[in-house]
Parts: C-alpha cells; structure tokens; sequence
C-alpha cells in the first residue's frame, strides 16, 4: 500500500523560511532511515504558495487564481511517498517524524492512502492507466 505522509504549511513555511539547521539534520536522519527500511519512494519540500497558483473549476470554466493563499492550515510545505502494508504502521513512520515546524512550534503531518488501479473494476481506462504506468515506468 501506498502513502503519503503530508507535511502542512505554517505561517514560516508560508514565507519562505528555511528550516534550521538542527531541523534540515533530523529530517535527513529520518529521511535515511525511511530509505533503509525499503519504504521510501519519493518526497520533496514545496515552495510557499506565492511562488504557485490554483486553477479553480466552475461547470466548464477555469480560472487562475495566483498565491499566496490565506489560509495556511490547507496548505501542504512537503510530503514523503512511502510504501507499507498498512495503515498502522504508515502511522507509526509518521510518529517517528521530527516535527517539521520544530519542536518549539505546533505542526501536523497528515497520512492518506493512494487508490491503486486494483481499487476500480476492470474497464478500458484501467487498461489505459496500467500501459501509462508501464510507460512511464520505463521512462524512469
């Protein structure tokens, strides 16, 4: 089963602070540690959301709202990829997390599980997903 491990923004992350040095040095510990149990497939920090944009969708128009956003408690500053057998112990790595704000400041990592194309009935656009993820894959 695949995860992800959502690190949400905070009014510092938000304006493009960077973590501390003592901070950057526990998330790589725990990054390599993710890494030498076999159960991590990507993860990445984000830029603050004024570096990025929304596209909000009414019937069939678009429209681009620019960042930053207001509300920073909806927003996401990072995320780990992982793969587990489930969720309990997807949250047991999350536990294991340094808190990503530090650990003088409130912070919150969120665990959702990804749908596999095993979760949809067999049809042709399950087809067409498993040939782009081989393509894809190759690509890699």
């Amino acid at each position: 089963m695949r995860f992800m491990m959502i690190v949400k923004a905070s009014k510092d992350s938000e304006a493009g602070k960077m973590p501390s040095e003592e901070l950057f040095s526990a998330m790589g510990k725990y990054n390599e540690e993710l890494m030498k149990a076999g159960v991590l497939l990507d993860l990445s920090g984000l830029q603050p959301s004024s570096k990025g944009a929304r596209i909000e969708f009414s019937g069939g128009k678009r429209t681009v709202v620019d960042g930053p956003f207001t509300e920073s408690k909806e927003l996401i500053a990072g995320y780990w990829i992982i793969q587990v057998k489930s969720l309990e112990e997807a949250i047991e790595w999350a536990k294991r997390a340094p808190n990503p704000q530090g650990d003088s400041q409130e912070g919150e990592i969120e665990v959702r599980q990804f749908f596999e194309l095993e979760d949809f009935s067999p049809s042709e656009a399950v087809d067409r997903a498993r040939e782009m993820e081989r393509k894809l894959a190759q690509n890699r």
